[in-house]
């Protein structure tokens, strides 16, 4: 099985697009979504929109929660803009999203880590900025998961890492933000490019994992940020790191 990995798409539909036609070309069985759908003060509807026709299995995101159940306009800016954005319906669909899947071929999926869709699995907090976990850690946080591969998102941040077991825990990056802060810590990439994952399956052999960045219009994504009030996320956008705090 050949699978391409999405996360984190925030409504930056120009980068989905992006990712889309990048696909086409790869000869791509299946395609997996790890939620973070709209959030975000760019195109929530479209997005939405385009991956509703694409109908991909798609876990549900800490802001897909948060604007799928919430009754009333959120406090957060990029989750208000999104829930203003979509109709009922949309966030609906949002809201009934699973939390985790089983893909099979020995595949389990989540946003976050296991049990929680806001904290971190492969990263720790130190000084303001997202650092890699002991190994240690990261195992302890997986607990007893009976998979090959684990697929999560979340922290933006694309990684690939191999437990002392042989399990082989993916984050794909960030399909459409780059970099953001999070009140005590910041997440920062370095590029614009839009990131996703092509996890290789092989009946015989280990998993094989291709990492990949792919450049698209964010100049126009940063337009629409500082338009809609946002221009820390148009800085994100137009460089990969959040403006000095």
């Amino acid at each position: 099985m050949r699978l391409a990995v999405l996360a984190d798409i925030h409504g930056n539909v120009l980068a989905l697009e992006a990712v889309i036609a990048d696909m086409a070309g790869r000869a791509v069985d299946r395609v997996i979504n790890l939620g973070d759908c709209v959030s975000g003060p760019l195109w929530p509807c479209e997005t939405l929109d385009l991956l509703r026709r694409h109908d991909w299995p798609t876990i549900r995101g800490n802001h897909d929660r948060w604007v799928g159940e919430a009754v009333s306009e959120p406090e957060g800016k990029s989750d208000a803009h999104a829930w203003r954005a979509l109709d009922q319906a949309g966030r609906a669909w949002l809201g009934a999203l699973p939390a985790t899947l089983d893909l099979g071929h020995g595949v389990h999926a989540f946003h976050g880590r296991p049990g929680s869709d806001i904290e971190y699995l492969i990263e720790d907090i130190e000084n303001g900025r997202l650092a890699r976990a002991p190994l240690a850690c990261i195992a302890n946080r997986v607990g007893d998961i009976d998979a090959r591969v684990l697929l999560c998102g979340h922290s933006h941040q694309p990684s690939i890492t191999t437990l002392e077991d042989g399990r082989l825990i993916l984050n794909p990056g960030s399909v459409g933000c780059p970099a953001y802060d999070d009140e005590d810590h910041v997440s920062e990439t370095g590029s614009p490019m839009s990131r996703y994952a092509i996890l290789d399956l092989p009946e015989q052999g280990p998993p094989r994992v291709e990492m990949l960045a792919i450049p698209y219009d964010h100049e126009s994504a940063a337009k629409e940020a500082a338009h809609n009030g946002r221009p820390e996320w148009a800085h994100a956008l137009m460089t990969g790191v959040m403006p000095t705090r």
